[in-house]
């Protein structure tokens, strides 16, 4: 979990690659209203965002029943957002993403062809909500990919 431009895609399909897991993007269940507007440079509204986390919610007891290891790249911004999406189950892991604002706005403005707005960075910033640590392993993605992945890895033994 994390801001756009955090690494959450890169993470978790290189994750995926190394464990053998399927990976999935929460960007792929957003409806094509919310990004146009994202890409716009307009910033989701909860209302916007309500038919996504219930789709995510679907998606991800789904998986649990089916007994599936999936990696899923979920912005997950607000704690109601993540208590919504899996209610705490023991068996869902958190990597929180965590790094400068120059940095992942220097990472924004290097994409291309994605639909979120590198001018929406700030009010991502503005509705985050930092997950305890208790809650997360906490991941600087100032670190190369390599070491990143490492530290998940070890951090959730996997």
């Amino acid at each position: 979990m994390g801001v756009a431009g955090a690494g959450k895609t890169t993470i978790g399909q290189a994750l995926a690659a190394a464990t053998g897991w399927e990976f999935c993007d929460a960007d792929w269940f957003h409806s094509t209203a919310a990004k146009t507007k994202m890409s716009r440079g307009e910033a989701l509204t909860d209302a916007d965002r309500q038919p996504w986390l219930q789709s995510l919610q679907t998606a991800i007891a789904q998986w649990l029943a089916a007994e599936k290891n999936v990696i899923l790249a979920c912005s997950a911004l607000k704690a109601s957002y993540r208590d919504l999406l899996w209610d705490h189950d023991p068996r869902v892991k958190l990597v929180y993403l965590a790094g400068s604002y120059e940095l992942i706005a220097q990472r924004l403005r290097d994409r291309h062809g994605h639909f979120m707005n590198a001018n929406l960075l700030q009010s991502q910033l503005d509705t985050l909500e930092a997950p305890t640590p208790k809650e997360a392993v906490y991941i600087d993605i100032s670190q190369d990919l390599g070491a990143i992945l490492q530290q998940i890895r070890n951090s959730l033994k996997i």
